[in-house]
């Protein structure tokens, strides 16, 4: 009797597994279909526009670039130095220097001549204290500020009540925007006429690139492995997710590394939240929830061709705590935002968004892992066990590297931001091997990032910087 009772539990979670699978690969199916015929109309229709046509829209759009700096110091002057190279009529830059204890603060003084200046800041969100402003003599557009160390949250409210322009660019201190990408980011707000609020755009990986200066002057490939499936995990998520969900305004995340916002509305919606690790999903989510509330047709987009280049992990220990810290901020949005889910009053972000990122992306991972641990057990079970691992296996196969692949192939389709065929073919070759190796690694940091969550652990969790300039 024992037995039939073992034999009739596994068996229904090995049906769960593989039904919840199959649904996961019907819906990214659907994603991968609108993403394609997507990415196909934008670059049919968009990319042969001449965005100097639109200088003087752009003019009357200027824009405030954000810079929050913790320990920046490896990167943040190439990364101003990009910034200040950028293709665009009328913009300010505020670097946020949150209490580095390394010389960020002092190599932005010396490098730009900056002089200390006498400021009063509009106090539109409440902050740590600043404990210095100042202004470059050489570039009158680019201001540092030295305050307390808060956090980059808090460092992003600093500088959005210093900011004297109409939008925001919210921008990592480790970053390296392509020229025109300002330009074709806020392409789509000023044809909108203010209908679009909030514009993303790509970010790719920088390790493996040559950049001198704040300039890239050859878009390359890391050998480190970690690194290589990191830049098919992005395109995966920006080519694949971010464009389908953008199509039906579905989208709940614009990257913190690189995103333009209309500063009234982060305003309203209260600013970035400092009791989160996930500040650039909360901030999409809370101004979905306002705009929904004031039954107001405002739209959140994603554009897949302005690209902004990131540093990201070398190393499996920074890695694994970067997962964990963007797991805990997935549940924390959600969670704070609960009562949008299933939730008549905010149409399809409550039926369709919200559904998604706890049953995908949030449970997800507890699945997997189950699915990996009943895969391992049936080996020794064999029989019906067996063939439902080996169904599971190819059902993670398909999940998980299949459409990796299919993530490349968009890229190579549409963007070619990598021009060797070497490349291509060691993108696509890695991508076969996600399954194997990789995606159990993140599945098991993801859950260990619930794991700290329920044990109350709020840690950061930082990444070394080398710099991705030279």
């Amino acid at each position: 009797m024992e037995n039939s009772w073992w034999t009739t539990g596994f068996t229904i979670v090995a049906g769960f597994i593989a039904i919840y699978m199959i649904v996961i690969i019907v819906f990214y199916t659907v994603i991968l279909v609108i993403s394609m015929l997507q990415l196909r109309k934008h670059f049919k229709l968009n990319r042969k526009q001449v965005y100097e046509d639109y200088v003087d829209d752009f003019a009357v759009k200027p824009i405030s670039i954000i810079v929050p700096a913790f320990n920046e110091e490896a990167g943040i002057i190439p990364s101003v130095r990009s910034l200040l190279s950028v293709n665009y009529p009328s913009f300010e830059i505020i670097v946020v220097n949150d209490g580095s204890t390394d010389s960020t603060w002092q190599k932005m003084i010396e490098h730009y001549e900056m002089k200390e200046i006498k400021r009063v800041v509009r106090k539109q969100i409440e902050t740590k204290p600043i404990s210095s402003i100042y202004q470059s003599t050489l570039l009158t557009n680019l201001y540092l500020i030295d305050k307390e160390n808060g956090g980059k949250a808090d460092a992003l409210n600093v500088g959005l009540n210093f900011a004297h322009y109409p939008y925001i660019c919210s921008l990592d201190g480790d970053s390296v925007l392509e020229q025109d990408a300002f330009l074709k980011v806020m392409k789509p707000i000023v044809d909108s006429g203010e209908e679009v609020i909030a514009s993303g755009g790509s970010v790719r990986i920088a390790n493996g690139c040559e950049i001198h200066n704040g300039n890239i002057l050859n878009i390359g490939l890391s050998n480190n492995p970690l690194v290589i499936m990191q830049i098919i995990e992005y395109l995966r998520a920006f080519l694949m997710g971010r464009i389908g969900l953008s199509r039906h305004n579905l989208l709940l995340i614009i990257s913190g590394a690189f995103g333009v916002f209309s500063k009234k509305w982060i305003v309203e919606a209260g600013g970035y939240k400092t009791d989160t690790v996930g500040e650039d999903m909360e901030m999409v989510v809370g101004i979905h929830r306002l705009l929904k509330e004031k039954k107001l047709k405002k739209k959140i987009v994603y554009v897949p061709d302005p690209v902004c280049w990131t540093e990201v992990p070398e190393e499996m220990k920074f890695l694994r705590k970067q997962r964990r810290r963007w797991h805990r901020g997935l549940f924390e949005s959600l969670w704070r935002h609960r009562k949008i889910t299933f939730n008549p009053k905010y149409g399809s972000i409550g039926f369709i968004s919200f559904p998604y990122f706890w049953i995908v992306e949030f449970l997800g991972p507890i699945v997997e892992l189950f699915g990996y641990v009943f895969v391992v057990l049936s080996m020794f079970f064999g029989g019906i066990y067996l063939e439902f691992a080996i169904l599971i296996f190819l059902l993670s196969c398909l999940y998980g590297s299949l459409f990796s692949m299919s993530a490349v192939l968009l890229e190579e389709w549409t963007l070619t931001r990598y021009p060797k065929v070497s490349d291509m073919l060691k993108l696509f070759f890695y991508s076969m091997t996600e399954t194997i190796w990789y995606r159990p690694l993140t599945v098991f940091w993801r859950c260990e990032g619930i794991w700290q969550m329920i044990k109350g652990d709020h840690s950061w969790g930082e990444m070394k910087r080398k710099g991705v300039s030279r």
